[in-house]
This record gives C-alpha cells, sequence and structure tokens, in this order.
C-alpha cells in the first residue's frame, strides 16, 4: 500500500532473527482493528519477522520502545511469507520477482540481493514451490518459508 490513512499505525517487532543471526528490530504498517484491546492486522510482506501479511496480532504502547509493539499473534490469516536471497546476481531481479507476481504473489524487495513473497492463502502452493526449488537447483537462489501457512504445508 503506497498511502497510509488515520487507521494505519506501525508496529515495532523485536526478535532474534535466524536470517541475519542477530537480534533484529522491524517495523511494520498494520490496519488497526481494535485499539483498546490492542488488535491490528498486518498490512505489508515482513522482511525478517515470522509472521504474514494479514496476520492479526496484539500490539501494546511500550515506554522503553516508545511506540506501539508486538507481543503476540492473535489469528492467522493463512497467508505465507518466502525470503528469497539471490545468489546469482547475473539474473535480474525484475525476472524473479515477475514469476511469482505472475502467480498472484506480491513481492517486495530490500535490496538488489534480497525479496520477500507474500503467497495468499487461496493460492496452490505447490506450483510456488515447484518454481523456488527449480531456481534453487539451478543456484539462482535460496529461499526460508519462516512463515508457512497449514493451507500451503507440503508433506
Amino acid at each position: 500500500m503506497s498511502s497510509r490513512n488515520n487507521n494505519h499505525v506501525k508496529i515495532l517487532f523485536n526478535f532474534y532473527s535466524n536470517v541475519l543471526e542477530e537480534q533484529t528490530i522491524e517495523t511494520m504498517w498494520a490496519q488497526t482493528i481494535d485499539s483498546q484491546h490492542g488488535l491490528y492486522e498486518i498490512d505489508n510482506i515482513p522482511f525478517y519477522a515470522s509472521i504474514a501479511s494479514g496476520d492479526i496480532v496484539i500490539a501494546e504502547y511500550d515506554e522503553d520502545e516508545q511506540m506501539l509493539t508486538y507481543r503476540k499473534t492473535s489469528e492467522y490469516s493463512g497467508n505465507s511469507t518466502i525470503q528469497v536471497v539471490i545468489l546469482d546476481k547475473t539474473f535480474p531481479m525484475i525476472e524473479l520477482r515477475g514469476i511469482f507476481d505472475s502467480k498472484s504473489c506480491e513481492t517486495e524487495q530490500l535490496n538488489d540481493g534480497y525479496f520477500v513473497i507474500n503467497v495468499p492463502a487461496n493460492e496452490d502452493y505447490k506450483i510456488i514451490k515447484e518454481e523456488l526449488v527449480m531456481l534453487e537447483e539451478k543456484g539462482i537462489i535460496d529461499y526460508a518459508e519462516p512463515a508457512l501457512s497449514d493451507k500451503h504445508w507440503i508433506y
């Protein structure tokens, strides 16, 4: 979402990142559902946090952080978050993102070598997973599934 309205807030996530192997802080936009009960719906794709767009979280104002801070996930959206690291820098980022965008998966780029994918709950993850595996086997990417929905679990 390019512009935020008055119903949007920033929420701080403070956690240990297995990707970065360090304590990490990430802020995300969320839509206010019920501020009295601290309920917010995540409204962007997390780069590192192990949640998904559309998840309902509980956040409260933290005096030390001086902002709304994540406490726990209240309800899972059914969406999944996939983290992608580009290993073959000669493969254009725009083409890689386009592969997943064409499969109804929104992507968001952090830098020249890293982007994330939001897999909507109603999408067939098997098709996306096959593409990820093929790109990984070719040495083009490596990927992680930090927030894989039960709807997308492939046995």
